[in-house]
């Protein structure tokens, strides 16, 4: 803990307000001066947890001050409001190196050799437009935070802090950057946004640890050559920009799983998109494009936004392409036509096709078994009265079936969309013959059939799907009471399993022996409970047990050690097992929404692996809605606050 100093006023002192315990001084925070007489700059600490992580306190009983008592008014933020103190913090001052060995014995902890060295400095949110080339004697910070402040410039010598690793100048005056800070070995995350920008220095490509970038909001009219380089980045945000190209080396960015172009002038995207194999999200809203390419290898892609621009069609191709495809947003564009290869995107819930010169709506957009949204107003369709498109979307896909069924009758065909009409009752005399033959298995090394009543399924049917080599099987939307017990052919291949939108009230034991399994979706059943044996798929990613009847997460769950993402809505969960939760290391996402949960505990904000919660529905009343709303940053933020100390 930061040694006690207690002088007469107008000088420094530091305390805490608890009882003395080791703490360890390694962030500071300067907030805008106090509307009183007085002037707090707040030094949030931390206390080293069992596992050597580091655990933010933010409860006000237990921080420590740095309190200037002045006789005068606090003086307005600007260039000289910082400490001259702060940037010798790391020092210790002549009062501590003068204590006695006495002294030091009966609080060894105070001693200034002890002290851990300040790592987190955050200084946003004042009217700073100056930044003490003294910054440099800060070699151990990891975290600057200057948003919010009115800096022109950055000094030089931020090049010196070796170990930053996040640098955040957002909402600034700055139209460069000091070359020297191209040079930082560790720095993995910047935000330049919201600031004065008109291009970005070819020197950003040094800084190879790059993970995060953010420019959005400047004046950057197009991006340096060489910018491929940064090889390690996940996420390019670049929105509100006038970028009218692409570098032809923004292909080389193989991690790059977040791409934000929204509000540029771009007229085209780079032929060569599919090198980008691990994008995710990809953002081109508010522009100029006027085709969208083939997307040949970006087989990973799960949301497409590309409203507003002057787009004609949707490559038929494309839609052979994607096919994790999950939203696909072209409002306000000039399409007049829709191809019924839409239906390939098989795992689509949102499609808006908004404000366009669509004049009908193919039939085989109902076989997308698990579209709940789809938009179409501001079209000129003539082919749906607008009664029926006024419904919504349940009621425009139940007629586009109703349509299917009908043509198909009238073509004599016994096929509709992806595998047989089989009435419910009657699948069990079908054979294989009447579902998706060898070719369309093998080309597609998948096995759909949806919106067909069935409630079993042949065997031989799982039997020729596992010769074709398949690995993603899709049952959604059937009248399925069990999990057919064919599946157990397929258990060393199957890395998909689809069986939402049935009436299974159980799931059997042998799901356990899928070992290649990675997404598992049984929303919309009658579920309670999973089997123990559960928690041994180890290769599961992806889970979603929304809307059926648990009130408890199963206890298999909490030894899904690569778990990912955990939708469990529309539950009836009245309680929380963090300490279950603590062991699922990679758990990123995790959906609670619409459940009976009356008690959130506030150990849950330290399970830090965790970047997307949603509470939202439940009865309990902290954090209150208006924390919710704010996303997971706050929510968890507000939850490490209140973790007793």
């Amino acid at each position: 803990m930061c040694p006690n100093l207690s002088k007469s006023k107008s000088t420094i002192k530091i305390a805490s307000s608890k009882p003395t315990r080791k703490k360890q001084l390694t962030s500071f925070c300067m907030c805008a001066p106090h509307p009183r007489r007085r002037s707090y700059y707040q030094i949030r600490e931390f206390q080293m947890a069992s596992s050597g992580d580091e655990l933010e306190s933010e409860d006000p009983d237990d921080e420590l001050e740095l309190e200037l008592d002045l006789d005068e008014p606090a003086p307005q933020p600007s260039e000289d409001a910082l400490p001259e103190r702060l940037y010798d913090i790391n020092e210790a001052d002549a009062e501590s190196r003068a204590a006695t060995l006495e002294q030091l014995s009966i609080k060894d902890e105070d001693a200034w050799w002890n002290q851990v060295p300040l790592t987190n400095l955050d200084l946003s949110s004042n009217a700073l437009s100056h930044i003490s080339p003294k910054i440099e004697n800060l070699q151990s910070l990891t975290v600057l935070i200057l948003h919010d402040n009115a800096l022109v410039d950055l000094p030089a010598e931020i090049g010196k802090l070796e170990k930053l690793m996040r640098l955040n100048v957002s909402r600034n005056k700055l139209s460069d950057l000091p070359r020297e800070l191209y040079s930082l070995p560790e720095l993995r995350h910047l935000n330049i946004s919201y600031n004065e920008f008109s291009e970005l220095n070819p020197d950003i490509s040094d800084l190879h640890m790059l993970e995060f970038l953010d420019a959005g909001h400047n004046s950057i009219k197009s991006l340096p050559g060489g910018i491929g380089f940064l090889v390690r980045l996940t996420a390019l945000l670049l929105p509100y920009n006038h970028i009218k190209d692409l570098p032809p080396d923004l292909v080389n960015m193989r991690s790059l799983q977040r791409l934000d172009l929204m509000q540029n002038d771009l007229t085209c995207l780079p032929e060569d998109m599919g090198l980008l194999r691990k994008l995710q999200f990809l953002y081109l809203q508010h522009n100029d494009i006027l085709e969208l390419t083939d997307f040949e290898g970006n087989e990973t892609l799960t949301e497409l936004h590309a409203s507003n621009n002057y787009i004609s069609n949707i490559p038929i191709r494309m839609c052979e392409n994607l096919p994790h495809l999950k939203v696909l947003d072209v409002r306000d564009n000039k399409i007049t036509q829709l191809p019924d290869e839409l239906c390939l995107l098989r795992n689509l819930n949102r499609l808006d096709v908004s404000n366009n010169s669509i004049d009908k709506l193919p039939v085989s957009l109902a076989a997308l078994a698990h579209l709940i949204s789809l938009q179409v107003e501001g079209n000129p369709i003539k082919s749906i009265r607008r009664d029926i498109l006024q419904c919504g979307t349940s009621r425009i896909l139940r007629t586009l079936q109703e349509r299917s069924v009908a043509k198909s009758k009238d073509e004599g065909e016994s096929d509709s969309g992806a595998g047989a009409r089989l009435s419910g009752g009657q699948a069990g005399n079908d054979t294989a013959a009447n579902y998706p033959d060898r070719y369309k298995l093998r080309h597609t090394r998948t096995l759909a059939v949806n919106l067909e009543e069935i409630t079993d399924v042949p065997e031989e049917v799982f039997q020729l799907a596992q010769k074709e080599g398949v690995h993603v099987v899709d049952f959604a939307r059937n009248q399925l009471r069990t999990v057919p017990n064919g599946l157990q052919h397929m258990q060393n291949i199957v890395t998909e399993l689809v069986l939402a939108h049935n009436r299974i009230g159980q799931v059997p034991q042998f799901i356990s022996q899928f070992t290649r399994i990675t997404l598992l979706n049984l929303s919309n059943n009658l579920l309670t409970d999973l089997p123990k044996e559960f928690g041994v798929l180890n290769t599961l990613r992806e889970l979603n047990i929304a809307n059926n009847r648990f009130s408890f997460l199963p206890s298999g769950l909490y030894d899904l050690q690569g778990l990912e993402i955990l939708i469990a809505s529309d539950n009836h969960i009245n309680e929380l097992n963090v300490a279950g939760l603590q062991r699922m290391p990679r758990l990123s996402t995790l959906d609670l929404r619409n459940n009976d949960i009356d008690f959130i505990p506030p150990i849950l904000g330290t399970l830090t692996n965790i970047t997307h919660l949603e509470l939202v529905g439940n009865p309990f009343r902290q954090p209150r809605h208006q924390i919710l709303m704010k996303g997971t940053e706050s929510i968890m933020s507000y939850l490490r606050d209140r973790v007793p100390r």
